[in-house]
């Protein structure tokens, strides 16, 4: 079963009058990991989609979709898969991938029809390309790692970059995650906006009572989002992003736009904030 939900573009303007009920029903993606289904998100921002596949007994498989215009789904698009369950397959292009928790599958444009199997829960990302890059499989002892930040800031923390420059070739996809180290809450901080590309963030292994602030917003009217297990932040080019969260918690971060240099943002102080 395959559904897909569309969200248009809003504009900052626009944003600062929205109450608590429309921001999250413009920036928030919930219930995204459902047993036997697909689930997508289509975004007007940068055409960026993500979604979840959770196969359970069964198979699923990604071909057409309606909102793309396209006979297959990535025909026109590359695609990086998260497994953030148990191990599951999946099967393109005439291969099929084993994945672990935590490994992270590129598809390149062309691919043809993805098909879900075994006991993942498979985060779906992918952004509209120009040309074919070579399909891989990136395992967790493949990405690379960077540690930031301090115990005395509260934010010290692993980011693993996946489907990245300094890892593989992509055409504009860049996605990885970060992990908060214990006693650490404050993730991306600084905050930053980088107004070349969109951000989504799915926040995961959290406790099911536990939540993420998720700040956004433009820096100068900053908004929030109470953010459970297992949702995603969207994240316009002229918003912050940010985050504090109750317990211990990952997030998966994956942006689509002009570049894919991760280096390319305009960072925040924490004065500068409102």
């Amino acid at each position: 079963m395959l559904t897909v939900e569309t969200r248009h573009a809003v504009h900052q303007d626009h944003a600062k009058g929205m109450d608590t009920d429309a921001l999250r029903r413009h920036f928030l993606a919930q219930g995204l990991f459902a047993t036997g289904e697909i689930r997508l998100v289509y975004t007007h921002y940068d055409r960026f989609v993500v979604g979840g596949a959770v196969p359970g007994t069964g198979s699923l498989t990604l071909d057409h979709v309606a909102e793309t215009r396209t006979p297959g789904f990535l025909d026109r698009r590359e695609m990086g898969i998260v497994n953030i369950g148990e191990t599951g397959t999946v099967e393109a292009g005439g291969q099929t991938h084993r994945m672990s928790f935590g490994d992270v599958l590129y598809l390149g444009m062309g691919s043809g029809p993805v098909t879900f199997s075994g006991a993942g829960r498979f985060y779906i990302t992918s952004a509209p390309a120009h040309r074919t890059c070579p399909t891989r499989l990136i395992t967790v002892a493949d990405a690379k790692e960077v540690n930031l930040g301090a115990t005395e800031t509260s934010n010290k923390r692993i980011i693993r970059q996946f489907i990245h420059p300094l890892v593989m070739e992509s055409c504009q996809l860049v996605l990885g995650y970060t992990s908060l180290l214990e006693g650490s809450v404050w993730n991306t901080m600084p905050a930053h906006v980088h107004d070349r590309r969109m951000e989504a963030y799915l926040y995961f292994g959290m406790a099911p009572e536990a939540r993420v602030l998720h700040l956004m917003g433009e820096p100068q009217e900053t908004r929030h989002l109470f953010i459970a297990n297992e949702e995603v932040a969207i994240s316009p080019p002229w918003s912050v992003h940010a985050g504090a969260g109750i317990g211990a918690y990952t997030f998966i971060w994956a942006m689509a736009g002009d570049n894919v240099d991760y280096t390319d943002m305009d960072m925040l102080p924490a004065e500068a904030l409102r």
